[in-house]
């Protein structure tokens, strides 16, 4: 996994620079390269998957505009993700209301069919328990485990003090790992 998100931000980092020097299809791959991405970081930040897809549409624009500005191809992700974010909170505000985020958010190609089978089982579950997480901390923990991203690109990306990401994540963790173990009270939050 490591492997692949090196070749993607090597990429990236690449396409980057040539949009930035005009070259439109270095642009166009590199909206199909980040888009569904962004997406479902809006997506879990506001819970609405028409709202979100508006949000990164808005963010695609900014990005477009601004993208000359930009001085370090490798922080393209973290800024992106940052002014998706803000397109988000702006417009959706900092009360977004919780989803439930669909396993197909979560699947992967796996190489055997009981792999699959067990995989998408536990990527389910998985996404039912980040259900009940607030948005704050399904962003954060999306991040951090799906993206890769450390705790300073997360700071960056959401907008908060890195305290606040390490905080998020703490609290995540815990209440993943008691709806995990059966041990969640909807009630207690």
């Amino acid at each position: 996994m490591a492997g692949q998100r090196d070749a993607k931000y090597v990429l990236s980092d690449y396409l980057v620079a040539s949009a930035r020097l005009g070259e439109k299809s270095a642009w166009e791959r590199l909206y199909r390269l980040w888009h569904g991405r962004f997406v479902a970081h809006a997506w879990r930040m506001c819970g609405d998957s028409n709202a979100a897809q508006d949000y990164v549409q808005d963010a695609w624009a900014e990005i477009y505009k601004g993208l000359g500005k930009l001085t370090n191809d490798r922080a393209f992700a973290v800024w992106a993700y940052r002014i998706v974010t803000r397109k988000v909170m702006r417009s959706h505000g900092r009360n977004a209301r919780e989803s439930i985020l669909p396993a197909v958010m979560l699947e992967q190609q796996a190489s055997d069919e009981g792999e699959a089978e067990h995989r998408t089982g536990t990527r389910l579950m998985l996404a039912q328990a980040m259900a009940h997480l607030p948005p704050e901390q399904r962003a954060a923990v999306a991040l951090f485990y799906g993206e890769g991203l450390r705790i300073a690109e997360i700071a960056v990306a959401t907008d908060v003090p890195a305290g606040t990401v390490k905080t998020r994540l703490m609290h995540a963790r815990g209440k993943l790992k008691n709806i995990l173990e059966g041990e969640y009270d909807e009630q207690a939050g």
